[in-house]
């Protein structure tokens, strides 16, 4: 198994040229958003190991919202962010963009505080930061293995539909026509990898040091639960809500960058609340949600909803704000819905300690369940994602759970009548 890795670029942008970064990376799109795979700055398409990609410019218009507690972030920088997920090490990653789109990459982070001196990759490592937690739809399937598999699926329909004749046999007969077919002329599947041992060690690793934190902090969690409790409950009383309407032209820009695709991507920036209590509390969820997507939802949902196939949540400006990226299915509306009505609770886990989240009860009722302040919440702290891009357009999350059934159905050695047509269904 290749499992994937992530990546992300920031860098502070000089002030009088984000209006000029803007319109570069315009340049890099074929429709509002959207890259072209292979725009001359930093050509997606040539790097078969990357899954989705972006640049997005963190102009937070919400920092007003610190005035509800009495404190101002005046020199708050602007930042440009290059982020991804990608096939393998992130590290190797890095290496292929800095060795063939140094000229397109220079262009782009000419425009940052500190633009890059002779060596790329040595900035772009000193500029990385690593997620407070991430997520990743389906833990080492490719994008190699979702391109096979969705030309499989092609194959094996357009199969059927040159032999009508074959929906008259019995299911297992008509499955092992399309074995034999698949056998002689259908595409290359390619074996899968053997896991690399080092993401083995580092996975033990620190399940091994979570354990240990957990035992060390649970007797004192426990004991201190009915004053952290009260401590809690008394900050989410008197935590003002700052859910107004978004501006109108803030949501018409965001819309025109939307739906082009099966899919969209999800920017949004924000303040933590201020003080020890919230951050240690953000801290300890991000603990427990990164050993939920590492250990437990590594195979196609997370909690109870599928339509995601990578996110990440990152501090910056020193653990002041917080940025949350996802590439998702569907509209904005059923995205929201979905946490709406599926995990409202897991959202509060994280989001309720932003300024200005819809108010909650104990950290996991209310918030994201009060519906029109949430959705106006998350549309003010979303940003234009100024580039994405997504290796296999065209296709869901459910898409490839759906193709990677297929395969694994077509290499079973057998299969009876019952299970053949629910494989053929598939189909």
């Amino acid at each position: 198994m290749t499992p994937q890795s992530t990546f992300m670029v920031a860098a502070p942008i000089q002030a009088h040229r984000e209006p000029e970064l803007q319109r570069l990376l315009g340049q890099m799109n074929d429709a509002p958003g959207q890259a072209d795979p292979r725009n001359a700055l930093l050509p997606f398409a040539s790097y078969p190991q990357l899954h989705v990609a972006r640049f997005v410019i963190l102009h937070d218009k919400t920092l007003s919202d610190l005035g509800a507690y009495g404190i101002v972030f005046p020199d708050a920088p602007v930042w440009l962010v290059f982020l991804g997920d990608c096939d393998g090490s992130a590290e190797d990653m890095l290496a292929r963009f800095a060795g063939t789109a140094a000229d397109g990459l220079r262009q782009i982070f000419a425009h940052c505080e500190v633009p890059p001196g002779p060596d790329l990759l040595d900035w772009m490592r000193r500029h990385s930061v690593m997620p407070a937690a991430q997520y990743v739809n389906w833990v080492g399937r490719t994008v190699q293995q979702i391109r096979e598999e969705a030309a499989l699926h092609e194959f094996l329909r357009n199969s059927l539909g040159r032999e009508p004749h074959l929906l008259s046999q019995a299911p297992a007969a008509i499955r092992a026509r399309l074995v034999e077919q698949a056998r002689r002329g259908g595409p290359v599947l390619s074996p899968q990898l053997a896991t690399p041992a080092a993401w083995r060690r580092e996975r033990a690793l620190w399940l091994t040091q979570t354990a240990l934190v957990g035992l060390l902090l649970a007797p004192i969690l426990l004991l201190c639960s009915p004053l952290l409790l009260w401590q809690l409950r008394r900050r989410e009383r008197a935590d003002p809500v700052i859910a107004p309407r978004p501006d109108p032209l803030h949501v018409v820009e965001l819309a025109a960058l939307e739906d082009y695709d099966v899919s969209n991507a999800f920017s949004a920036f924000g303040s933590v609340k201020p003080g020890r209590f919230r951050l240690w509390t953000l801290l300890l969820v991000f603990r427990m949600l990164e050993f939920s997507t590492r250990f437990i939802y590594t195979r196609g949902r997370l909690a109870r909803v599928g339509t995601i196939h990578f996110a990440r949540w990152v501090f910056l400006d020193n653990r002041r704000r917080l940025l949350f990226a996802s590439n998702y299915d569907g509209s904005l509306d059923s995205y929201m819905d979905d946490f709406i009505n599926k995990v409202a609770f897991g959202l509060n886990l994280v989001f309720s300690n932003g300024i200005g989240w819809p108010r909650t009860r104990f950290l996991l009722g209310g918030g994201a369940a009060r519906e029109q302040e949430f959705k106006n919440y998350l549309r003010r702290h979303q940003l234009p994602t100024q580039v994405w891009y997504k290796a296999y357009p065209g296709l869901t999350a459910a898409d490839l759970a759906t193709n990677t059934q297929i395969r694994e159905g077509l290499q079973r050695a057998s299969m009876t009548d019952v299970e053949a047509r629910r494989w053929l269904a598939l189909i």
